[in-house]
C-alpha cells in the first residue's frame, strides 16, 4: 500500500514531465527546419539557437536560487510555464531576424527552467521517496518520442509553418498539470548569494562541469542541427520525427532501467563509457550517406545521453550542499544544456553551412575524445583527492 502511495503521489509529476518535453520536442527537433521556411540562413539559424542557451545561463540560476531562496519549486514552475506560453505566441509570429532574435531570448528566459526546476523536482522526490530518478524522468523522454513522432506526421502534411498550433496544445495542458504537482519538501537552512559564491568554488563541482563542456557542446550541436542534416541527405520533416522518436524511445529505456544498472557502478565510470559511446556515435554519422541509416543508428542516442545526463545529474547532486540543490542543478543544467548551446549553435551553424554535416559530425566525434581523455583524467585524480577536497 506504502508503494501504491508513493507511485500515485508521482502521477502529477510524471505527466509534467511528459507534457513539458512534448512541447520541448517541438521547438528542439523542428525549430530549425520553420527558421529555414521562414528564409534564414544557416548562421542565422544558429544565432537563433544560441539565444536560447545564452538566455538559459542567466535564468536558470536566477530561478534556482529563487527557489531556494524562498523553499518552493512549484510556485516558480508555474510562474516560467506562463510566461513560456506567452511569449512562445509572440515569438512564433516574428519574421524578422532582429525580431525574432528579442522575442526568442523572452521564450527562453521562462521556457528554460522550466526542464530544470522539473528534474530538480523529480530528483529530489526520487530521493524522498525511496524510488529510481531515472524511472521518473523516464515519462519526460516518452513525452518527447510521443510528440516527435505525431508531430512530425502532422507537419508533413499541413507544412512545418503551423508549427505554433501543437506546441500551444501540449503547453495549455501543461500548465494546467502544474497546479496540480506536490512541492518538495527542502531544507530550512536560509539562503543567500554568499552559499551560492561558496558553491561555485567547490573545485571538484566546477572541475566536473568544465570538463562536461566536451561532451556536451557535442551533443547541443547534434540537437540543433541533425535535422539539418537529415534534409541535407535528403530526409523530410516526417523522417526527422521518427529520427527523434527512434533516439528518444531508446532514451526513454535507459532511464526506466536505470534502477537495475546504475547502482553497480561508480557514476563517473558510466560517464566515461558514454563519453567512448558519443565519439563512436559522432565519427559514424560522419561518414553515413543516407538519411534512413542516420534513423537506424538513432538507437545510440539512448546509450549517450541517457546514461551521461543520469550519471553526470547524479555525480553533482552529491557535491552540492543539501540546501542549494535547485542552484546547483540549474547551473549544471545551464552548463549542459546553455554553454554548450550557444557554442554547439554558434560553430555548428557556421561549420553546417560552410562545410557540410559530415564535417560537422567528424569535429564533434574528435571534441568528443577530448572529453573522454579528460574525464578518464579527472576518474584518477578525484580517487585520489583528500576526503575535504571530495566533499
Amino acid at each position: 500500500m506504502r508503494f501504491l502511495s508513493k507511485q500515485s503521489s508521482l502521477y502529477p509529476l510524471k505527466l509534467l514531465l511528459f507534457l513539458f518535453h512534448a512541447t520541448n520536442t517541438i521547438v528542439l527537433s523542428f525549430l530549425p527546419l520553420y527558421l529555414q521556411h521562414k528564409g534564414l540562413n544557416g548562421t542565422e539559424i544558429g544565432w537563433v539557437l544560441a539565444i536560447g542557451p545564452f538566455a538559459s545561463i542567466i535564468s536558470q540560476p536566477f530561478w534556482g536560487y529563487l527557489s531556494d531562496k524562498y523553499k518552493t519549486v512549484k510556485t516558480f514552475l508555474i510562474l516560467s510555464v506562463i510566461g513560456m506560453l506567452s511569449f512562445s505566441i509572440l515569438f512564433f509570429q516574428m519574421n524578422k531576424i532582429i525580431a525574432i532574435l528579442i522575442f526568442a531570448g523572452l521564450f527562453y528566459f521562462f521556457s528554460s527552467p522550466v526542464g530544470a526546476l522539473s528534474d530538480s523536482l523529480a530528483q529530489r522526490r526520487a530521493l524522498q521517496l525511496g524510488v529510481s530518478f531515472g524511472s521518473i524522468r523516464t515519462w519526460g523522454s516518452v513525452g518527447f518520442a510521443f510528440s516527435s513522432l505525431i508531430v512530425g506526421e502532422i507537419l508533413s502534411r499541413i507544412g512545418i509553418g503551423y508549427m505554433m498550433y501543437p506546441y500551444l496544445f501540449f503547453g495549455a495542458i501543461l500548465l494546467i498539470t502544474s497546479f496540480a504537482i506536490k512541492d518538495v519538501e527542502t531544507d530550512s537552512t536560509p539562503v543567500s548569494f554568499q552559499d551560492v559564491k561558496l558553491l561555485m568554488k567547490n573545485f571538484p563541482y566546477v572541475l566536473f562541469l568544465s570538463i562536461m563542456l566536451f561532451i556536451t557542446i557535442t551533443h547541443r550541436a547534434s540537437d540543433s542541427f541533425i535535422g539539418l542534416y537529415i534534409a541535407e541527405l535528403g530526409g523530410a520533416e516526417d523522417l526527422v520525427g521518427i529520427a527523434w522518436f527512434v533516439g528518444v524511445i531508446s532514451e526513454a529505456a535507459v532511464f526506466a532501467l536505470a534502477a537495475f544498472w546504475f547502482r553497480k557502478f561508480h557514476p563517473i565510470s558510466f560517464t566515461i563509457l558514454a563519453s567512448v559511446l558519443y565519439s563512436f556515435r559522432w565519427l559514424l554519422y560522419s561518414f553515413i550517406d543516407s538519411p534512413y541509416l542516420i534513423i537506424a543508428f538513432q538507437f545510440l542516442h539512448g546509450l549517450t545521453f541517457g546514461i551521461f545526463y543520469v550519471a553526470t545529474f547524479d555525480f553533482v547532486t552529491r557535491l552540492i550542499p543539501q540546501h542549494l540543490q535547485s542552484t546547483g542543478h540549474l547551473i549544471f543544467y545551464s552548463v549542459f544544456f546553455g554553454i554548450s548551446g550557444i557554442v554547439g549553435s554558434l560553430l555548428g551553424g557556421a561549420v553546417l553551412e560552410r562545410f557540410g554535416g559530415a564535417t560537422l559530425y567528424f569535429s564533434m566525434g574528435i571534441i568528443a575524445l577530448l572529453g573522454l581523455l579528460l574525464f578518464i583524467w579527472f576518474h584518477f585524480w578525484f580517487n585520489k583527492a583528500e576526503p575535504t577536497t571530495k566533499r
